[in-house]
């Protein structure tokens, strides 16, 4: 579904602006389990403009960056944040592990794939996975659940493994059934 070579599109430059800008909002988390306004509104922006550069994208035509940078994005501030609440001491660092390791692994899935011409997009569980990620760091951030509401992001978390670890399957069983469909013909 990719549609264009072209680099410098309104979609391209909010997905770039999320990349660069994630190194700041690693640095607002706070060193406590409290949450911060501060670092829940920057949150809730990055994420929402994940959404709006795919909209964009939509109405005014993919490009192979945008398809290329736009899931690189979502791993370095998903991750980026999970990481640096792992060193807060506020996520478990099993959990993190388990989520990045399927990451890593089916976005050079995806890089290898892309070389020979093979698109693999986002399934729907796997969007919603990206959702329970970015809910997940959003009520450990918000300074109304990240103490009190424990569980509601505990339990986001350990649903985002779930679905990290289901999703990661269906692309792997798929992959597979492609490799036995190629082998076929």
């Amino acid at each position: 579904m990719v549609e264009s070579s072209q680099i410098a599109t309104w979609a391209n430059a909010v997905t770039v602006g999320r990349l660069v800008l994630s190194p700041l909002m690693f640095w607002v988390i706070p060193n406590h389990d409290r949450g911060s306004w501060i670092a829940f509104v920057l949150w809730v922006i990055f994420s929402l403009s994940d959404g709006i550069d795919g909209w964009i994208a939509r109405r005014h035509g993919v490009t192979a960056a945008g398809a290329f940078l736009d899931p690189l994005a979502d791993k370095v501030l998903v991750l980026g944040a999970m990481f640096t609440l792992v060193s807060r001491g506020v996520f478990g660092i099993v959990p993190v592990l388990i989520i990045a390791a399927r990451e890593i692994a089916i976005s050079v899935y995806r890089v290898f794939a892309g070389a020979r011409g093979v698109s693999v997009p986002a399934t729907r569980l796997a969007k919603l996975k990206t959702v329970c990620q970015q809910f997940a760091v959003g009520f450990a951030l918000l300074p109304l659940t990240a103490l009190d509401g424990r569980w509601l992001w505990l339990t986001l978390l350990w649903l985002a493994v779930v679905l990290t670890v289901v999703t990661g399957i269906q692309y792997l069983w798929r992959a597979r059934a492609q490799r036995g469909v190629a082998g076929a013909v």
